[in-house]
């Protein structure tokens, strides 16, 4: 059994030779590189099953993926044209409860029957490294699906290659996704307190941190809040910590400095007034409610799907209300992969689908045009950029590619681990009761050592900066 455990299902995997080689089951072929997907679409199954959290990815193959022929009413099942049929396994993502569906199933993979096998799943790059670590070995690596990252992939941001490779750098996954974020404002609010709502203009009032609190007190003094919530801020420390939160082979939780010059200045901030006092944290009913017409929110810090998703259908108000610009600091929030999974029955449609949905310039074009996702091509990107095409109704006829360019091609990953999740989620919540003056600070820092060691049994220290 290995040391480090990276979550109560794995470490029973991980005391396997294989995922898919235990109890005497012969684990499944996977095509070597180089090799036809048609000549071992002959052995596939009649069934992949596709784990995930919402339609989001299924939406995507049914836009990109040729072989598609229909989906069900419900969207449970997408038949293929060979045949094939795609099960769609969802699951919410909230409280955990995707990951323990998936990894019930990854732990009964080698005796599953054969139309009940994993075959692809998503993971998120808040916990994508526990499923992409070699000593688990559940996610395929991509050169066994015939997939060659340095050529097939050259093309794709690189910190999301290094995302989901594994500590040896063999890459295990790949994402249609780069989820560069920007500050996206109400024009409305910018005329008023700045006289403009001219993005260049704007991105010049937030430019860097010092910066935004000036702009901050001028928000304030006209009755505006900078940013809804503490929270809104978390991404942009949390991304530019020097250090990943656990070491590999480690037990130690170590809170960087970042994070707390991120408690620091929340506290701060929340005192001065530039947040809404009642908003706290994010994902709840307040936080949603400040993105509406009614609100004395300025602006929020939202990647690509935090616009379409999230404020896009919160806001009540007229189109063109909202604008993007630089955000005061470089970040990256987000990101799904997809994973092919050891003992798939399906290797040569796991690989098509990865291929068509994350890897093929023109399908990834058209799902920024048809969903203004930020998508993984930095050629395509740059195109997008500078046609009037990729335009966004919901911005007023801007086109944001504009400024996620630039932000993308700067972005250095956080080194990741797989208790990230967790120390991200526990750190904002402890937190919030220190921001609220519900407890002091040493009780903020032993509430988190309590709920981090909760959540995962085998941290033994949190070391402190």
């Amino acid at each position: 059994m290995k040391k480090r455990v990276i979550a109560a299902f794995l470490v029973a995997m991980m005391g396997m030779s294989t995922l898919a080689g235990c109890g005497g089951e012969k684990k499944a072929e996977t095509p070597a590189a180089g090799s036809s997907a048609d000549a071992a679409a002959a052995e596939e199954g009649k069934v992949i099953n596709i784990y995930s959290w919402n339609d989001e990815f299924r939406q995507r193959v049914e836009a990109v993926y040729s072989e598609v022929e229909k989906t069900s009413d419900d969207g449970t099942v997408t038949t293929l044209k060979d045949g094939t049929e795609i099960h769609w396994i969802v699951n919410p993502n909230q409280d955990g409860v995707y990951q323990q569906k998936l990894d019930e199933a990854l732990l009964n993979q080698a005796n599953a029957d054969a139309d009940s096998k994993v075959d692809l799943f998503l993971a998120e790059t808040d916990y994508v490294n526990k499923y992409t670590d070699a000593n688990a070995d559940v996610a395929i690596p991509l050169t066994e699906l015939g997939i060659d990252p340095e050529t097939d992939l050259a093309d794709q941001y690189s910190f999301t290659k290094t995302t989901a490779s594994d500590q040896n750098g063999v890459q295990r996954g790949s994402t249609w996704q780069c989820c560069p974020g920007l500050l996206v404002y109400r024009r409305d609010i910018a005329k008023d307190v700045f006289g403009t709502d001219d993005p260049a203009a704007v991105g010049e009032k937030v430019k860097d941190w010092d910066t935004m609190k000036a702009s901050a007190e001028e928000l304030k003094a006209k009755g505006y809040y900078a940013f809804a919530s503490y929270a809104d801020t978390f991404r942009l420390y949390g991304n530019s910590i020097a250090d990943s939160w656990v070491k590999p082979g480690e037990t130690v939780v170590n809170v960087d400095q970042k994070i707390m010059d991120w408690v620091t200045t929340s506290k701060e901030w929340l005192d001065a007034g530039y947040f809404d006092k009642t908003v706290k944290g994010q994902w709840n009913d307040d936080w949603n409610k400040s993105m509406g017409s009614k609100s004395k929110v300025f602006g929020f810090l939202l990647p690509a799907w935090g616009i379409d998703f999230v404020l896009a259908k919160n806001w009540d108000g007229d189109m063109g209300a909202w604008a993007v610009t630089n955000p005061p600091q470089e970040y990256n929030w987000g990101g799904s992969y997809v994973l092919g999974c050891q003992g798939t029955d399906n290797p040569a449609h796991v690989k098509d689908i990865i291929m068509a949905v994350t890897a093929t310039k023109d399908n990834l074009l058209k799902i920024s045009k048809d969903y203004s996702d930020f998508t993984n091509t930095t050629s395509g990107m740059k195109e997008a950029a500078t046609d009037d095409a990729f335009s966004s109704e919901f911005l007023g006829g801007q086109n944001p590619f504009e400024y996620f360019a630039p932000v993308a091609e700067n972005i250095k990953i956080a080194p990741l681990s797989a208790y990230d999740q967790g120390c991200v989620e526990l750190i904002q919540n402890a937190f919030s009761d220190y921001f609220q003056g519900l407890v002091d600070l040493e009780k903020a820092k032993t509430n988190f050592e309590t709920a981090i060691k909760e959540r995962y049994p085998d941290v033994t220290e949190i070391k402190w900066p």
